[in-house]
């Protein structure tokens, strides 16, 4: 699984980070968690507003910090499928 943090570094960016990693360790599951902090490369996900979380190549969240609940409940399904 590769969870992308799409973000040019705001606190906002840094604290998303930070969620996911510790909700990948809780779950205890292999993931890859990539930053993309270059616009261009965000612009290639049409996301004109950050932060956003893509799993797997998708974005599932833009414009806000999710939950660590939320986090969880789209890589569970990511998984189930």
């Amino acid at each position: 699984m590769k969870i992308e943090i799409l973000g040019m570094g705001c606190p906002k960016c840094r604290k998303l980070t930070g969620i996911v990693t510790e909700t990948v360790k809780e779950l205890g599951i292999s993931a890859e968690i990539v930053k993309v902090d270059q616009i261009s490369d965000i612009m290639n996900y049409g996301m004109m507003i950050t932060p956003a979380l893509a799993i797997d190549g998708k974005v599932v969240v833009a414009g806000r910090i999710p939950s660590k609940e939320e986090i969880k409940q789209w890589i569970l399904e990511k998984q189930e499928k």
